[in-house]
């Protein structure tokens, strides 16, 4: 007889993957990460935590193929950094920053579409009829398509970082990395972007996402796994509930520290002494 039992469902693929690695600053010497060991599936939603200078821009420029390690591999997907044309691979990895240069009085859709050249400027002859439609749902998705026709410049903060992730999903990527996105936002910006967050972890199973950020009330509850650095060294990494805890979290940051929970968002405070 024929077998009626269910089959295992697949292994989530690896996405990216940091082995034994290590960087230091070429001029000075100064060790930025050491002995660095992570992986990331897809699926995954992670945290990436630590006190300023504790390497996590640096992890964040390494899986998003902008700088290479010193010492160690570092693979994403499914290239070994070093022996791919980075060029085509960042072009497969969305990156959101404050940071990113984009024209001020280019539209909300007009900054959506350059993620699909991949340019600061428009390359309108690039952009068939599908790619302009896909930029205006991918607007709706990230619930802001009534600032398709708004100036980049005029946008809250909050209207901004919205308009830069429908802008890095436009390359369909399978990692998608967020650097402090959260950064100078009000309450109300802050949880409309998490609310986006949360719907964008939901209506796209095989996505996996980084978000790099200061504070726990920023993460969404779709974050099921966390990093925690100090001083270039992985303090701690696996699932939230192991992780996010007020002994790891003391230890990752160097002052008593209590941590709490209620429907799936997080509070850091400082402990009583």
């Amino acid at each position: 007889m024929t077998s009626t039992q269910p089959s295992d469902p697949p292994a989530a693929r690896v996405i990216a993957a940091l082995e034994g690695v290590g960087v230091r600053r070429y001029t000075t010497g100064q060790v930025i990460l050491d002995a660095v060991d992570w992986t990331v599936r897809s699926g995954e939603h992670w945290a990436l935590l630590g006190a300023n200078g504790a390497g996590k821009t640096t992890v964040l420029r390494l899986i998003g193929a902008l700088m290479f390690p010193t010492v160690g591999t570092v693979e994403v997907l499914g290239h070994r950094l070093g022996s791919v044309d980075v060029r085509e691979l960042r072009a497969v990895i969305g990156l959101v920053s404050a940071a990113q240069k984009v024209p001020q009085d280019a539209t909300g859709h007009t900054v959506v579409l350059t993620g699909a050249t991949g340019t600061v400027q428009p390359l309108w002859r690039e952009y068939d009829r599908a790619t302009r439609e896909r930029a205006h749902e991918l607007l709706a998705e990230l619930d802001c398509k009534e600032l398709a026709d708004r100036p980049f410049g005029v946008c809250s903060g909050g209207q901004r970082a919205r308009i830069l992730i429908a802008r890095a999903l436009m390359a369909a990527p399978a990692l998608l990395l967020l650097d402090e996105p959260f950064n100078a936002l009000d309450l109300p910006s802050r949880e409309d972007l998490i609310d986006a967050l949360h719907r964008l972890a939901r209506s796209r199973p095989e996505l996996a996402t980084v978000t790099v950020t200061h504070h726990l009330e920023e993460l969404s509850p779709a974050i099921g796994h966390a990093l925690l650095l100090r001083d270039g060294r992985v303090q701690a990494r696996g699932p939230v509930e192991e992780v996010l805890t007020g002994a790891r979290m003391t230890a990752c940051f160097g002052r008593p520290i209590e941590v709490s929970r209620h429907e799936g968002r997080w509070l850091a405070r400082s402990a009583r002494s």
